[in-house]
């Protein structure tokens, strides 16, 4: 059984969630995310249940290791945790979304003890050979508080039974696990060759509830990748074009130089 947990999220579009812990109440968290903590909290990195289950961990893209926070004062001690980038913290209730719930990789920021981190993956092989971000999903399950980062806006909606909502495979956040998920072709040539959305789309299917996000980290990833090299090669030509100048001076007898 998890621990009962309290939280307070701070912030609007650079979230921190603190969660609040009674004597010997834990919570887990990524490697990494912990920004503050009060007297009495102690901290314990392990893999979370073994060298197979660091392992799978790494599937999903995060850490081997998960640091637990234990509280060992007396009243209520309290740690803060926030996303590496802009975006919502969404509170998830296992209890009331049925025990269990799937989310991107990437997406679990701090969970209550007891909570099992674990991963999903997706029902067909077209799936994981097309798919990207939504080949590896993580599996939360449990009967306590569960935190996740979603980039950007975050949308939630309730899909009805047989309802289908078509979505960039980075956009999603995470889905109830009565939600069927699967990747399917756009089709069209000029769609592959300009689309500049990929040419697989991810189709979830209803009943349940979703999670969106606005800004993935991976295409947010993407973009600063794609300015830095434009920066850089602007950079490097423009080392050239005052190398050139330099040396058009001394052979051309500028007495500059």
């Amino acid at each position: 059984m998890a621990d009962v947990i309290d939280y307070k999220i701070y912030g609007d579009d650079m979230q921190i969630v603190q969660i609040g812990l009674d004597p010997n109440e834990a919570v887990r968290a990524e490697v990494g995310t912990m920004m503050y903590m009060t007297h009495g909290i102690e901290m314990q990195t392990n893999t979370g249940g073994g060298i197979f289950k660091g392992f799978k961990r790494m599937l999903t893209g995060d850490g081997f290791f998960i640091t637990s926070f234990l509280y060992k004062g007396e009243e209520k001690g309290y740690v803060g945790f926030g996303a590496p980038y802009p975006g919502k913290v969404i509170p998830l209730d296992l209890t009331e979304l049925g025990g269990t719930f799937i989310c991107q990789k990437d997406a679990f920021l701090c969970a209550a003890a007891g909570i099992d981190i674990d991963i999903a993956f997706t029902r067909k092989l077209g799936a994981g050979l097309f798919g990207g971000e939504g080949f590896i999903l993580q599996k939360l399950s449990g009967d306590g508080l569960a935190f996740i980062h979603a980039g950007g806006t975050v949308i939630a909606r309730t899909l009805q039974p047989g309802e289908t909502l078509r979505v960039d495979t980075g956009c999603i956040a995470a889905f109830a696990p009565t939600v069927s998920y699967d990747i399917k072709f756009i089709g069209g040539f000029t769609n592959a060759l300009f689309g500049g959305e990929g040419i697989f789309l991810a189709t979830l299917t209803g009943p349940g509830k979703i999670y969106l996000q606005s800004l993935p980290f991976s295409r947010l990833a993407d973009r600063i990748q794609a300015a830095s090299v434009k920066h850089n090669r602007g950079e490097k030509q423009g080392a050239a074009g005052i190398g050139g100048e330099l040396l058009g001076g001394i052979l051309g007898g500028d007495r500059r130089f």
